[in-house]
């Protein structure tokens, strides 16, 4: 898929967050997801001893307790600028349950694409 204006602007809304707000280990990760409407909602990841919340978990959670509705495309961009991130198992099972039909933003910072949810690669086993 051709990334659009919007989709552009979605990765830099995740990067901003992350250079404001990924300034610890605790917070690493942070996602932007766009509803068709157009409103942008923004999570970050959170470690803790207990385990980690993946970014794209929290923005989901985010747009719940906003009442935003359905989610269109989400992005997920690591601290420091380092890159766009795919999703994790879980949280492709998460937006697969709760957005079949979401965009996916991917690749490299320069050059990202935009996949639905259905034709992301199969990632990597964790060691």
């Amino acid at each position: 898929m051709t990334m659009r204006d919007t989709d552009r602007a979605l990765v830099q809304a995740a990067g901003a967050v992350a250079r404001l707000r990924c300034r610890s280990a605790r917070h690493t990760v942070a996602a932007a997801a766009r509803t068709p409407e157009g409103r942008v909602l923004t999570g970050v990841n959170l470690h803790h001893d207990t385990g980690t919340t993946c970014a794209e978990a929290v923005a989901v959670g985010t747009a719940a307790t906003q009442a935003a509705g359905e989610l269109e495309t989400i992005v997920a961009v690591g601290d420091r600028g380092r890159e766009i991130l795919s999703p994790c198992e879980r949280c492709r099972s998460l937006l697969l349950d709760y957005f079949p039909a979401i965009r996916v933003i991917v690749g490299p910072m320069d050059d990202p694409r935009v996949l639905p949810l259905a034709d992301l690669p199969t990632p990597a086993a964790t060691p």
